[in-house]
Parts: structure tokens; C-alpha cells; sequence
């Protein structure tokens, strides 16, 4: 299982809770900076909640995404690269196939873990109709496969399958020697990755329509609130009645 985090304390107790993984992804952009999409997160944002979760993590392998500005060039992939190892990350991840082998390549010869990404590619998903499942029909799955593969062959230690049909999501697992890590693709993958406010109901307003929270806490902090906000004026007006 591979949780994100974009702070310290949601870090801290995810790492506390038994999170092994703990993911620092551009969905920060939606979930933490309001941005519409991953696409708008800039190097230094990242960098700035990767240091954040750094600091709070002392067993988790911690790992970061290339965001969408710095995949215009393999010499720009790298540099990203080698800031977010410097900041605190112990692997990357970039999305995309054989479309990005020359960016993977520069950044595998650096001795830099990579996590490939297929399926949907969020940082590519300029149009809703993007948002879909991925492989439902046979050229699909096919290049689905085939990118699978490349990634493996070109060195990635594991793949992100995001919104791959579930039946071609388990026969790329099978076939792979490296874990894929699956979102939205069916329980057959080597390992689960979700955003940790999806997952706790916490950004309703930017979750995923897929996405199944499994405890509303945007609701409890907000009647939470309501109920200090009440607590106050109904002191408040104990003591001074002509206060309101």
C-alpha cells in the first residue's frame, strides 16, 4: 500500500499508522493548492511539501513526482530528478511509455530509481474525456502492454497502472517481473496506491467520481467546527447577554 502526504502530520501518521510507501505527487496540486489539475504544479511546489514530508519520515521510502513542467526535455527530467533526491526522495516517477525512454534513460544512468506510469496520464489529461478506463479495447491493452515492458526493460524498479482495465492490468502483473502498483485498475496488482484525501473523504470537491471515501472527515471537520464556533457564542452570550 502507498499513501500520498503533502505535510508533516499527515506524514507523521501515516508512517505511524505502517505506511511503508509515502507518495509526494503533483495531485498536491488539486488536493493541497487548488489548482484544477496536476498539470499547473510547478518544481518548487513540489520540492516545498516533498522537504515537509522529509521531515517527518524516518522509516517510509518516500518517493516524488516529476511534475508535467519538467518533462519538455530529458535534461530537464533529470535535473528535476536529481532536486527531488537532493530534498528527500528516494525514487521518482514519471509518466508516460516509450513516448519518455530517452528521459528514463538519462535518469536510470544516474543511478536514480525510477517508477514508471501508464494508463490514464493525468499530466497529459487536458480534456475530461481523458478521465476514462484505459486498454478496453485491443490496440489499447496492446500498447499498454508494450509500454509495460519497455519500462521494466528500461530499468523502472515498479509501474503505476492508473484506470487500466482490471483484465489487462492483472496480465501485464503476470508478466512483469517488477510490482505494478495499481489505482482504479482492479485488485490484481502487485501493490495499491491512493491520494490519502480521496481516500478520507478530506477534498471532496477534486475527488475522482470513481473514488470511494472511506470516512467523510470534510463533513466532521466542518461540523467539528460548527460545534466550537456554537460552544463560543453560546459562552459568550452567558456571560455578556447583550453581546450579540
Amino acid at each position: 500500500m502507498i499513501l500520498t502526504a503533502t505535510d508533516y502530520p499527515m506524514a507523521r501518521l501515516l508512517e505511524e499508522a505502517g505506511v511503508k510507501c509515502i507518495h509526494v505527487g503533483d495531485s498536491l496540486g488539486m488536493v493541497a493548492l487548488g489548482y484544477p489539475d496536476t498539470i499547473s504544479v510547478k518544481l518548487d511546489e513540489i520540492l516545498h511539501h516533498l522537504r515537509a514530508v522529509a521531515r517527518a519520515c524516518k522509516r517510509a521510502l518516500i518517493t516524488a513526482d516529476v511534475p508535467a513542467c519538467c518533462m519538455e526535455s530529458p535534461e530537464k527530467a533529470l535535473f528535476c530528478a536529481e532536486k527531488l533526491i537532493e530534498n528527500g526522495a528516494h525514487a521518482v516517477k514519471l509518466e508516460g511509455g516509450q513516448d519518455i525512454k530517452e528521459h528514463i534513460f538519462s535518469i536510470v544512468k544516474k543511478g536514480i530509481p525510477v517508477i514508471g506510469h501508464i494508463g490514464l496520464l493525468p499530466q497529459r489529461a487536458r480534456h475530461p474525456s481523458a478521465y476514462r478506463k484505459y486498454g478496453t479495447n485491443s490496440y489499447e491493452a496492446e500498447q499498454l502492454i508494450q509500454d509495460a515492458i519497455f519500462l521494466e526493460q528500461a530499468g523502472c524498479f515498479s509501474i503505476v497502472l492508473e484506470c487500466v482495465q482490471k483484465e489487462v492490468a492483472e496480465k501485464i502483473t503476470r508478466m512483469l517481473k517488477i510490482p505494478t502498483i495499481g489505482i482504479y485498475s482492479g485488485n490484481n496488482c502487485d501493490a495499491q496506491i491512493r491520494v490519502t484525501h480521496d481516500l478520507l473523504g478530506l477534498s471532496p470537491w477534486s475527488a475522482p467520481k470513481s473514488n470511494r471515501p472511506l470516512v467523510d472527515l470534510a463533513h466532521e471537520i466542518k461540523k467539528t467546527v460548527g460545534l466550537f464556533r456554537s460552544t463560543l457564542l453560546t459562552s459568550r452570550v452567558s456571560k455578556n447577554p447583550s453581546a450579540e
